[in-house]
């Protein structure tokens, strides 16, 4: 077994966030990722590019020979792989470089480079599919039967045939091929309009201090600042840059619904629900039931937020003040010392997961700090070959730990199945990518509280315990339900506007949050500020069934029978590297998690419950209501 030790060089000096954005010259090596894992240069990386070229171009020559033999059609895949391999590096040397700084014009257009070719690659392959499916299956069978390479690829085409209703033809898979490119235009844009082109104004405290909205800053100063009049000021700042242009977002956005819809008509599908669901084989009633159930139990919700409104003394409380802590608990956490409570944290998957992890923040995975014209938010990019990156804006904030923790999860993901998983299967899905990113902010937790010895800092990590379930479960229910009623729109043939979005906004936010918040008249457009919705539709509504699919683990794993617990970590472990072997739902039934089982998501409106009392007498004991 191999055991963890900590890094001999690891920093403990805990130096704290810069105090302003830099230029990008001017950040250290070591707080870079490291891009040249994935190519040296952009020569070598031009080199891999024209490689790709090459046999994107050449792969046309196999048309017409799939139905030849069990040799052509292994072949025929197996240079696929290759080619997706090559992608991966191709694409994402370029992308993060682009992300380090959006206003590099020269990186951008070689992104666009690899946008192109990729679009070229889906037309040059066109006629993959519609060709295998002319192959009867019992044939396909047959020859995976006798062929252990080719049996490779079972699952991957046997889903293929289980989805044949929906694949066009040639021509049909051909002209959605040569859309493909266009199908990018409305997220590329609402990047550019948000990111690169937007001038987020500069407000003044009532310290007297100068601030500019950004995305981390804004961010960062609603979890810090305990004045709300700050906050409102900078709620109406940061939101009203993006009320400026409202209706050039709700035209992009109107883009996203009627290319979603059209897409979903092309192939066959009734809904734009049905078809975002259909590749991963989920029913449509987990996202309509998780709605319903959200909406019937918002009641522990909307408790939680009165109950801030008292503790932090308001007459009105608005969606600005749902960050800020309830007790004056002023603590930073510089990046080095979570780095090393993060790695301690995760001790109950094992030594051998931990060290992995270790080594992950040694070998610069991360690109830790803002820096003038780098993309906000943060991610992890699974880069096939090579490692996994981070993007963070890292800020020293209680929440900007929690998203290390979180980014760090997919990271580990990525890493037990890009290792365990031939590469038709390394790709995950994103109804499973969300349990290990929020099981790693649950184990983080649970090692501070058990650390911590402040008990006014052990009542911030009990709202933070709280605020996990509102903000993964409860707001991205929200946003799930909010996103399908636009979607609803487009297929029922009614307008979509401005205002029309804003409105529907609007009583969402009411029919979760009720009578427990004070409504601004900003309010209602803070939907144009969620990226997902723009970049990833119908991706928000599974940080909540994978938020109930963590805490189902987390009993587990906390479980007092050393036995339940081996048995836990093993079948988590093994649903990380099953990649995706198998439909998800399938995958999580294997981790002992069944989200057909009412009481999987009903949990987590209990476990809220009990939460809220023991803050509530927590607050109350210190005098703090």
């Amino acid at each position: 077994m191999t055991v963890f030790v900590p890094d001999p060089t690891l920093d403990t000096t805990f130096a704290s966030a810069p105090g302003g954005s830099r230029a990008r010259a001017e950040v250290p090596e070591a707080e870079r990722w490291n891009l040249a894992d994935i190519f040296p240069s952009w020569e070598a990386w031009k080199a891999a590019f024209d490689d790709l070229e090459g046999r994107v171009r050449g792969y046309a020559t196999r048309k017409g020979t799939l139905a030849s033999g069990p040799g052509a059609l292994l072949e025929a895949l197996r240079e696929s792989d290759t080619m997706g391999q090559l992608a991966y590096k191709v694409w994402y040397f370029a992308s993060l470089a682009h992300d380090e700084d959006q206003r590099d014009n020269a990186v951008g257009a070689r992104r666009q480079q690899v946008q192109l070719l990729f679009a070229q690659w889906r037309q040059a392959t066109a006629w993959f599919n519609p060709e295998l499916l002319a192959v009867p299956l019992d044939t396909l069978r047959a020859w995976m039967d006798a062929d252990a390479g080719l049996a490779v690829y079972r699952f991957m085409i046997e889903n293929l045939f289980r989805q044949q209703e929906h694949v066009l033809d040639e021509r049909g898979e051909h002209l959605l091929s040569l859309a493909a490119q266009l199908t990018r235009v409305p997220d590329d844009a609402y990047e550019a309009l948000s990111t690169a082109d937007m001038r987020f104004p500069t407000i003044e405290l009532s310290t007297g201090e100068q601030v500019q909205v950004t995305y981390p800053r804004y961010r960062a100063l609603l979890a810090t600042n305990r004045v709300q009049a700050d906050r409102a000021r900078a709620f109406e700042a940061h939101h009203g840059a993006f009320e400026a242009s409202i209706n050039t977002y709700a035209a992009l956005y109107n883009g996203v619904l009627q290319r979603d819809w059209y897409q979903a008509r092309a192939r066959g599908y009734a809904t734009t629900l049905e078809a975002a669901l259909h590749g991963d084989n989920i029913p449509v009633a987990v996202v309509e039931n998780l709605i319903a159930s959200a909406r019937a139990n918002v009641g522990a919700f909307q408790r939680y937020e009165k109950l801030r409104r008292r503790a932090l003394k308001l007459d009105t409380y608005h969606l600005y003040d749902g960050s800020i802590p309830l007790v004056d608990f002023r603590e930073h956490y510089p990046y080095e010392q979570v780095v090393a409570w993060i790695v301690e944290s995760v001790a109950p998957l094992g030594p051998t997961y931990q060290q992995r992890l270790a080594d992950g923040f040694a070998r610069r995975w991360v690109d830790i700090y803002e820096n003038d014209g780098k993309r906000s938010g943060a991610y992890s990019a699974p880069v096939y070959g090579v490692h996994p990156y981070v993007l963070m804006n890292y800020n020293d904030t209680l929440d900007a730990a929690f998203t290390l923790a979180h980014e760090m999860g997919h990271s580990m993901h990525t890493v037990l199945s890009h290792e365990r998983q031939p590469f038709v299967y390394s790709d995950y899905t994103i109804f499973v990518a969300e349990v290990p990113s929020t099981l790693s902010e649950a184990l983080l937790l649970d090692y501070r509280l058990a650390h911590a010895t402040d008990p006014l800092e052990r009542i911030v990590l009990l709202q933070h315990a709280i605020d996990g379930i509102t903000g993964t479960f409860f707001t991205q229910v929200m946003f799930a339900d909010w996103e399908l009623q636009a979607h609803r729109l487009v297929e029922a043939g009614e307008p979509v506007t401005a205002d029309g979005l804003s409105a529907l906004y609007d009583q969402t936010l009411r029919a979760y949050h009720g009578d427990a918040i004070d409504y601004d008249a900003l309010s209602r457009v803070t939907w144009a500020r969620i990226p997902h919705f723009f970049g990833s539709p119908y991706y928000v509504y599974q940080y909540a069934t994978c938020y109930a699919t963590s805490a189902r683990l987390l009993v587990g794993l906390r479980d007092g029978d050393p036995a339940v617990r081996e048995a836990t970590i093993a079948r988590y472990l093994e649903l990380l590297a099953a990649g995706g072997s198998d439909y998800p739902m399938a995958l999580l039934q294997q981790a002992g998690i069944d989200l057909a089982e009412p009481s999987t998501v009903g949990a987590v409106a209990t476990l809220l419950d009990t939460l809220v009392d023991q803050l509530e007498e927590a607050l109350g004991t210190r005098g703090l209501l």
